[in-house]
């Protein structure tokens, strides 16, 4: 029976040993993990910036295809207004932009790549259109600036966070 207790006693002293060292191993990479968490975060303004900023962008996306989807199917815009009595290019136009405008704010929300360059479609979209066919949506000048805005602060902010990474 001493032979069985001193056995039992050698396995729970080993046991013991083996959960202080996972404890122990434990615990340094916890810290370990915070530490590097915290370096990374430093390290990564740019590409947080460049992530709230796509975040922002999806919002706005939402709202537009939102809109657009609105205008086809009756929510907004009188009579006159209507979906059914609009140009083709006009209707064209604006269920080009209900479907993409939605497609583009899912990809920037998750911070896709494939989210940016469709969200980039969108905006030269927009500008060529007001630009090249005033007839369909007015030709608003304002429109093209803030769209050219929006590209601009997109291009700096991708350089920037682009900067951090190392080659």
């Amino acid at each position: 029976m001493s032979e069985i207790s001193t056995r039992d006693a050698a396995r729970d002293s080993a046991n013991t040993r083996d959960a202080i060292r996972d404890n122990a191993r434990d615990s340094a990479m916890s810290v370990a993990a915070i530490s590097s968490e915290r370096a990374a975060s430093d390290d990564s303004v740019w590409t947080r910036r460049l992530v709230l900023f796509l975040r922002v962008m999806a919002l706005l996306s939402i709202l537009k295809g939102l809109y657009h989807w609105a205008q086809v199917t009756g929510f907004v815009g009188g009579e006159d207004e209507a979906f059914e009595n609009q140009s083709m290019a006009w209707q064209a136009s604006t269920i080009y932009f209900a479907v993409i405008e939605l497609v583009a704010a899912v990809g920037l929300w998750l911070a896709t790549p494939w989210g940016a360059v469709v969200w980039l479609t969108t905006v030269v979209s927009m500008a060529v259109i007001e630009l090249m066919f005033p007839g369909i949506y007015g030709g608003s000048l304002v429109v093209v600036g803030v769209e050219a805005f929006m590209l601009a602060a997109y291009l700096a902010l991708a350089w920037m966070a682009a900067r951090e990474r190392p080659p």
